[in-house]
């Protein structure tokens, strides 16, 4: 699957949380400064290209649905990302995270609890 434009991905952003939607309604669910409702269309129907979302004709208008789920997205999105930035190693990218002051030792702490949990499941 092809990555997303940061457009894209505010777009599926908000298909996601309506589960589907009008070009009317995710418009209406993105941030300031919202694109224009041409600029929006031509952002969706190429999500629609790239088999992200399908249309359904109803009336005179399109709805669109997500066709991945988000939290797929996110497991590609991440995989790519660390892959491109830290040389595949979590690790690196906590300790990125560490180093930049962005994660406390009290969050570093949850996270290995999360590890140690889930190792004994």
């Amino acid at each position: 699957m092809e990555r997303l434009t940061q457009p894209e991905e505010e777009a599926m952003q908000a298909l996601w949380q309506l589960n589907g939607g009008f070009i009317k309604e995710v418009l209406e669910k993105l941030p300031e400064p919202k694109p224009p409702y041409t600029t929006l269309a031509s952002t969706v129907k190429n999500l629609d290209k790239k088999a992200y979302v399908r249309s359904e004709k109803l009336g005179n208008s399109y709805r669109y649905l997500p066709m991945i789920k988000q939290e797929d997205y996110k497991k590609r999105f991440m995989k790519g990302f660390v892959g491109g930035y830290f040389k595949n190693s979590y690790k690196e990218l906590v300790a990125f995270f560490a180093k930049e002051k962005q994660i406390s030792a009290e969050e570093l702490k949850e996270i290995i609890d999360m590890i140690e949990n889930r190792k004994t499941e």
